[in-house]
């Protein structure tokens, strides 16, 4: 890895996890993907089907709150 990017990723590797992800997903969402439009529709279907369980009380939901508070106290940050 070029000495530029390894000063990049020491930099993102100081973010918070929340902007970390925020961050791959940027840079991934750069890359054309052959298959993205299939998965894309795959994803929307899936979120779909996840409030409509939510809606139905067949999913229960967790404040963000306590996600965030998780990932930040989690041994992955």
């Amino acid at each position: 890895m070029l000495k530029h990017a390894e000063d990049i990723l020491a930099n993102a590797l100081e973010l918070p996890p929340l902007e970390r992800a925020e961050l791959v997903e940027s840079l991934l969402s750069s890359f054309e993907f052959p298959s993205r439009g299939t998965i894309d529709p795959l994803w929307a279907q899936e979120a779909e089907d996840r409030v409509g369980a939510f809606e139905r009380g067949e999913m229960a939901a967790i404040p963000a709150r306590d996600v965030f508070s998780e990932i930040e106290n989690s041994s992955y940050s």
